[in-house]
């Protein structure tokens, strides 16, 4: 497991605190789902911005004050898009609209997720879907859950028989790692019986804690993309590590998420 989400000090409110979080990125779910429906036409990247930029305020308008109100010290990270490792204290990460592109296209894969981080490690985490009205918790030492069952990861052992998952780089990313994930996903082809390529990233980490994907990995990547779905698959039981199979932290270059039958299998294909 990694350094970065090793079990914290969890306190005794910690509990009621992640109920209070649902409720709202509930709530905000919400307000995303009534501006869901038709497509929404764009012709610039000024249009597209501004679309993208209407849904996040829509669900930050919610999500904002209410977890200020639930913990009023903690910092809270303005672009989704950012990595690395936070200053010390703790830190709301949210993504208001996982998946925004997907949500403007009147696509289903989109979600609203909020997670707290304490000293650089992450305490719990809500990955809320609207349209199916699940949702995702994470207690760090308490297990992960779907509407409050379970959570575990696949026991498939061999990679050959596995169903595993990427996503896209963003459009204006590195020539390197855009070829780094072409390759990957060649190397994928070969190796497992399914490959999934789409975004954005936490929908294919909650299957892979629900075990319903075997293996998750992405070059990149930022923090609200990537600690949701990496406490949800650590608490039901699955390994996460860099895609050579070092600790992953998010200072990293890369990620895996996977069941620990099929890790090291997965490690040694993307080291191909």
């Amino acid at each position: 497991m990694s350094e970065t989400l090793q079990t914290p000090d969890v306190t005794a409110s910690d509990a009621d605190l992640l109920d209070q979080t649902a409720i709202a990125v509930r709530a905000a779910g919400a307000a995303l789902r009534e501006r869901f429906g038709d497509v929404v036409r764009y012709e610039s990247r000024e249009e597209l911005m501004g679309a993208l930029a209407a849904n996040d305020e829509t669900a930050l308008d919610i999500l904002r004050p209410r977890l200020t109100a639930l913990r009023p010290d903690a910092g809270w990270v303005e672009d989704e898009l950012d990595g690395g490792a936070l200053p010390p204290g703790e830190w709301w990460v949210v993504d208001p609209a996982e998946g925004n592109v997907n949500h403007l296209h009147a696509l289903p894969e989109w979600a609203v997720t909020a997670t707290l981080v304490r000293e650089n490690r992450p305490v719990f985490t809500v990955v809320h879907l609207p349209l199916t009205g699940e949702t995702y918790t994470a207690l760090a030492g308490a297990g992960a859950h779907l509407d409050g069952r379970p959570l575990r990861v696949s026991r498939t052992a061999d990679l050959g028989l596995g169903i595993v998952a990427t996503s896209q780089a963003r459009p204006d990313e590195d020539e390197k790692v855009v070829r780094r994930v072409g390759s990957s996903i060649t190397a994928m082809l070969f190796d497992a019986l399914v490959v999934r390529t789409s975004v954005p990233a936490t929908l294919h980490l909650v299957n892979v804690a629900a075990g319903r994907i075997d293996a998750f990995w992405q070059f990149a990547g930022a923090r609200a993309d990537l600690l949701p779905g990496a406490l949800l698959v650590t608490e039901a039981g699955g390994q996460i590590s860099d895609a050579q199979g070092s600790p992953w932290t998010p200072q990293s270059d890369s990620f895996l998420a996977a069941a620990p039958g099929v890790h090291t299998q997965a490690v040694a294909t993307l080291s191909r």
